[in-house]
């Protein structure tokens, strides 16, 4: 390990490659270089400090190096142990940003490394899974009076923050970046989609074509994967709890039954649900010989991985991260990437192209996090309808796409009640 005055990364010797590979990032990502040539003219940001908890990757290392275009200070972490590219982590320490990451960190590092974060004192914060946020609310809440907002990137930190909110916990206002349209409906349907079947991929070279695919969770996440694995020729199978979303998946052409018969069936598991305990040990004895267990969901916990360890017979690493355990009954599983995020743990996650959106959201709620300080209510917020649009519009002419814009005729007719048949 690497350690610095400001940093603490796995090899520092890795920067060039880091660097090399945030330049490619940024010839993906003209979308958000569009804002951090913008931030660099007019300093939005000036004297913020920023703490982020945040997968530090090259598409990270392009988010922080617009912040900072923007006059902004910025200390970041990870917020999984298993998702650091450690070649980006060095990059950025070795240009003098503050950075605490490496791949694989044990819980003790994980929790210190955010705590690193609070303690320059964020007046803004940016967090994927709310691990930051929960940290500052259970034990640094005399930092929170001069927090001016935060800003939430995935659906599992929304989840917590809504329950955080209904239970009066919550103390500053939280922008859900998550719930922007070109956040939530790319980043979650296209991004996870392509980038957990790649993390499979690499982890197993395995054929998707011919395989029941069970996917656990039908929300955007879900589709996604789902679409994907179909488009690689593979039975998917989907099990719900939601009502709507199983007849969606229904209707979208794919078979849905409970996990305790898909348990039965399937090849490939691949839970994206946010919430815990979807594949538990009962369900995993249940499966064939060979079966291949992956999450995408942010937490490790929607596949019960420790019941699992203490049931089975026998367990060995047969490649990096990719886990065979026999069972008592048996047969054997694998599982890919310690049951954590697969896309990240055994690939690179997201295309550039998906997160210059999802990044585009998180610079833009910054800027109106500090414009609009003081006048935000505490809760849970969204962005203005006009500032995601303003991301599409931005991704659309990185894209060279035009599209038509309404007549004077055409807006008159849509205000206009009167008019009928």
């Amino acid at each position: 390990m690497d350690k610095g005055l400001n940093y603490e990364v796995k090899d520092i010797k890795l920067a060039e490659q880091g660097k090399l590979n945030i330049e490619i990032a940024e010839s993906r990502m003209q979308a958000l270089m569009r804002i951090k040539e913008r931030f660099a003219k007019e300093t939005p940001l000036k004297s913020i400090r920023i703490g982020m908890a945040l997968h530090v990757t090259k598409e990270t290392g392009v988010l922080v190096k617009t912040l900072i275009a923007g006059g902004a200070d910025v200390a970041i972490t990870g917020c999984n142990p298993l998702s650091t590219q450690d070649d980006v982590a060095a990059a950025l320490a070795e240009e003098g940003i503050k950075v605490w990451a490496y791949k694989g960190e044990t819980k003790d590092d994980y929790y210190r490394y955010i705590n690193n974060v609070i303690a320059f004192k964020p007046s803004i914060t940016i967090d994927d899974g709310c691990d930051l946020v929960s940290e500052i609310h259970k034990k640094h809440t005399h930092l929170i009076k001069d927090i001016i907002a935060g800003c939430e990137e995935t659906t599992t930190g929304i989840i917590r923050l809504k329950a955080m909110e209904r239970d009066g916990a919550l103390k500053y206002s939280m922008i859900a970046v998550n719930d922007n349209k070109t956040k939530h409906l790319l980043d979650n349907f296209y991004g996870t989609g392509q980038s957990t079947l790649d993390g499979i991929l690499r982890a197993t070279n395995i054929l998707f074509a011919g395989k029941n695919t069970v996917v656990c969770g039908y929300g955007s996440c879900g589709k996604g994967v789902s679409l994907r694995a179909k488009g690689m020729g593979a039975n998917v199978i989907v099990t719900e709890v939601d009502d709507f979303r199983a007849l969606q998946a229904a209707l979208d052409g794919f078979r849905v039954i409970p996990i305790r018969e898909a348990a039965k069936i399937g090849d490939i598991f691949i839970t994206v649900t946010g919430n815990k305990n979807v594949i538990k040990v009962e369900h995993i004895s249940e499966m064939k010989d060979g079966a291949i267990l992956a999450n995408s969901g942010h937490f490790d916990v929607e596949i019960d991985y420790n019941g699992l360890k203490k049931a089975a017979a026998k367990v060995r690493e047969v490649r990096p991260l990719v886990e065979e355990f026999t069972l008592k009954n048996g047969r054997r599983v694998l599982t890919l990437g310690q049951c954590r995020l697969v896309n990240l743990s055994m690939a690179e996650g997201h295309p550039s192209e998906v997160m210059a959106t999802s990044f585009c959201g998180q610079a833009l709620a910054v800027e109106y996090a500090v414009k609009s300080k003081g006048e935000l209510p505490i809760g849970v917020i969204q962005l203005p309808e006009e500032i995601d649009d303003e991301i599409a519009r931005l991704q659309l002419e990185a894209m060279n796409i035009e599209i038509d814009a309404l007549t004077e005729e055409q807006e008159n007719y849509l205000r206009n009640w009167r008019e009928g048949t």
